[in-house]
């Protein structure tokens, strides 16, 4: 029998005895005196922890099988060293060993830790198996409403730093696994892990959001007297001048924003957000803002620790002078409180509904009377003292929806609600009875009412998308369609005489005049969003996303030059050098490359079925890499200036999937990163595997995207657990280098960033992980995206 078999059988057992559980143990039975959330939170550690185990037999058992491989090859004569068409590795570099339990340590937060080693004389070319990186392994604690930036846990115990050596190459530790980087000759000498990194001379400064939160938030678009509209995306609140094309941005929140109300006296304003959880695991207390409009400071921070899961409605009075602000809790019960904002105190709270609550609205003419609505309900809520007494809306003979979904107030004091059945209900002021109807307003949902200040009403329609006029007595006056490509009206805000801004669903805003005026001046993606690149010469970006859109950004104008709607979601993006095509890769294996004039197809291609997660042309344009999730590279060669491809070569030996990859400045080689946090080098013309480090060693990288490499592993933060870190990018400068993490941060380093944990400069603006970062083509900006949040925010320097 072959020496290697017997590894098989130990694999087996080990996988039997992890897939197999003894029976649990009494400290997470149902006698425990641990509450429920205690013993789900001991559940959820030692899944995580059989997982993470199964994934390391796994990869040492796929080493196994290319070094049984290996040994065949041998047996049969057959050369070893030097480039494997196989892509497998000499038996001489064997792996490092995992850790034993002797040598681990557990860190008081369960975390798992980036340590270091380094080497500074000859070659070790191994890196051992380790566990997925990326957005398939990673845990969040999400909100009923939002997904939360931060991750819930990490258990893989952190390890003792190794020894320092002389050997050439520094070793990193992620989730107790080594990744060995290779040091450059020239930098061998003089290297060592204890100097310090400097922090970055220049700052960033966030000059542009890019989209607005439409898909499912309500009442979040006002017109200021300063001319500026008012909205949010992500965890920024934009204050958006029209006319003068500047954005004023207010930066307070930490997490996703849900609501917005404006004061009577236009210039205080209220925000809320959700709960997050922050980059060391504690939670993020929901709460609300209020805020200043001119100078954009915080003026009082109201509800912090009292709400439980979202703030998803907010309000101030009107007749009292807004002294009062009422609130909605996203939880269970959908607490309403009343609260005296300038003195931060609660006045009254009560369980306002079961089902969820959609708008929360003081009455114009009354400090005492909250109007609120949501799923098969009205309620007309009046305040006395610290109580809160409800009279529910009675709808008797009319139809009761499903949902009433808006709520506005007419002149004379009457309430006036639109519903998911598309009727329009008029209640009579102080009554909870209905006095008029508009049936069949619009088909579909009403998302909003806007009453104007000559007292004729608009009304925005889901399904048909239309936005509607109508007199004071309810007769239809005139009529617009708003585009599919923007979707249903979510939110109605009146602008200067004659005109309405348009909140859609699909995250535009539109300037709108009766009869047919419709101009575009926010869009944004509505899914998750990774795919980013920069044009080679001109101040332009592509974005796509797995809503199945492309857009081609002008960072000048902030408007998409133009879009396109692919057949599959969109993952990645790569211009070709001479930025007259562009490549495209997707959800589904299939990657396409599209005219960057016309927009055309020009070329469709599918390798594998799984996530195209990298694509990127050479530096000279004559090939093309395509890094997918079925753990191969596929190289083709490139002619007619981007209009002809065919395979010529496919990158074979990770053993996960492949998460990023780099050029040689000369177009000869590739670099790449995988799940397991592996590094392989490769020949482009061929996707040999290269082995001998002394190839590589010294090479120059057109780009430096790989989060894993000796120019950028100082972006790894102590406590990492190898997801943290979604994207970086070096400027093309090569001063700086940007980084974009799994907490909604940007991060700012100096280049090379060769020391353990660089200091950075970091900006908040994103609300959950940021997925991707460029440098543009001059360096003057910057470009990250958000997952979940699907932003773009655009940098400069300050």
């Amino acid at each position: 029998p072959h020496p290697f078999f017997g590894l098989f059988f130990i694999f087996a057992a080990q996988l039997s005895s992890l897939l197999c559980p003894s029976p649990a143990d009494d400290t997470v039975s149902a006698g425990s005196n641990l509450d429920m959330e205690d013993r789900v939170s001991q559940l959820e550690q030692r899944l995580q922890l059989q997982e993470d185990e199964i994934q390391l037999l796994k990869a040492a058992l796929a080493d196994a099988l290319r070094r049984l491989g290996c040994c065949e090859e041998q047996s049969l004569g057959m050369p070893t060293g030097g480039i494997h068409n196989t892509g497998r590795r000499p038996l001489a570099t064997a792996a490092p060993t995992p850790p034993t339990k002797g040598e681990l340590r557990s860190d008081s937060r369960g975390l798992s830790g980036v340590q270091m080693s380094q080497r500074s004389g000859g070659v070790n070319q191994s890196t051992s198996r380790q566990l997925p990186m990326g957005a398939e392994s990673r845990s969040r604690t999400t909100s009923s409403s939002s997904s939360s930036c931060g991750k819930r846990y990490r258990p893989y115990p952190a390890m003792r730093p190794c020894p320092v050596r002389s050997d050439g190459y520094v070793r990193m530790f992620l989730r107790g696994r080594p990744v060995t980087m290779h040091i450059p000759d020239e930098q061998r000498e003089s290297y060592s892990l204890d100097h310090k990194a400097a922090l970055p001379d220049r700052k960033l400064k966030l000059q542009w959001v890019y989209g607005y939160r439409g898909r499912d938030c309500r009442s979040n678009l006002y017109l200021l007297p300063t001319g500026e509209i008012v909205y949010f995306n992500a965890s920024v609140v934009v204050l958006y001048n029209t006319e003068e094309q500047q954005q004023r941005h207010y930066l307070g929140h930490n997490d996703d924003v849900k609501c917005l109300s404006v004061h009577p006296d236009m210039v205080t304003i209220a925000t809320g957000q959700v709960a997050g959880t922050s980059k060391d695991g504690k939670l993020l207390a929901p709460h609300v803002r209020v805020w200043d409009s001119v100078s954009l400071n915080t003026l009082h921070v109201i509800g912090m620790g009292v709400f439980d899961r979202a703030v998803t409605c907010v309000s101030f009075s009107k007749s009292n002078g807004g002294a009062f602000l009422c609130a909605v809790d996203d939880a269970n019960d959908h607490i309403l409180s009343v609260w005296n904002w300038q003195k931060e105190k609660q006045l009254a709270d009560v369980k306002c509904s079961n089902d969820s609550v959609l708008g929360a609205v003081f009455h114009p003419m009354d400090a005492n009377l909250i109007v609120t609505c949501g799923k098969s309900h009205i309620n007309f809520w009046t305040m006395e003292g610290n109580t809160l007494t409800k009279r529910q809306g009675l709808f008797e003979k009319h139809e009761k929806p499903k949902y009433v979904l808006c709520v506005a107030f007419a002149e004379n004091g009457d309430a006036i609600t639109g519903d998911s059945s598309g009727n329009i209900y008029v209640w009579a002021k102080g009554g909870n009875r209905i006095s008029q109807v508009v049936s069949g307003a619009h088909e579909g949902g009403i998302f909003s009412v806007c009453v104007l200040k000559d007292g004729t009403v608009v009304s925005g329609g889901g399904k048909d998308r239309k936005v509607v006029l109508w007199d004071r007595d309810y007769s239809k006056q005139s009529e617009m369609e708003v585009g599919e490509a923007f979707g249903p009206v979510r939110a109605l805000a009146e602008g200067k005489p004659g005109e309405l801004f348009i909140g859609t669903t699909k995250n535009a805003i539109i300037r709108a005049a009766f009869p047919d005026t419709l101009t575009p001046i926010v869009q944004g993606h509505t899914d998750e969003l990774w795919g980013l690149d920069v044009h080679p010469t001109m101040e332009q970006f592509v974005t796509c996303s797995q809503d199945r859109q492309v857009h081609l950004w002008d960072t000048n104008s902030h408007q998409p030059l133009w879009s396109k709607t692919i057949e599959d979601p969109a993952r990645s993006a790569g211009f070709h050098p001479s930025g007259a095509v562009l490549a495209v890769g997707t959800m589904t294996g299939r990657w396409l490359v599209l005219d960057t004039d016309t927009r055309d197809l020009v070329s469709m291609h599918t390798d594998g079925n799984e996530i195209i997660s990298n694509i990127k042309y050479s530096p000279d344009g004559n090939f093309l890499a395509v890094g997918s999730h079925d753990n191969f590279v596929y190289i083709y060669a490139v002619t007619e200036n981007g209009r002809k491809y065919s395979r010529v070569g496919k990158c074979t030996g990770h053993s996960s999937f492949v998460t990023h990859l780099d050029w040689s400045t000369d177009s000869q080689y590739l670099v790449t990163n995988s799940g397991d946090y592996e590094i392989l080098f490769w020949e482009a013309s061929s996707g040999k595997h290269v082995t001998s480090m002394d190839t590589v060693r010294n090479l120059e990288w057109a780009t430096s995207t790989c989060p894993l490499a000796f120019s950028t592993f100082g972006v790894w933060p102590d406590g990492a657990d190898g997801t943290d870190i979604n994207a970086v990018c070096r400027s093309h400068d090569g001063s700086l280098l940007a980084s974009a993490d799994d907490f909604g941060k940007v991060h700012l380093f100096s280049f090379p960033c060769s020391q353990p944990r660089a200091p950075s400069h970091m900006y908040g603006g994103h609300s959950s992980h940021v997925t991707n970062i460029a440098f543009l083509h001059d360096d003057s900006h910057l470009i990250s995206t958000g997952g979940k949040d699907t932003s773009v925010l655009q940098w400069v320097f300050a």
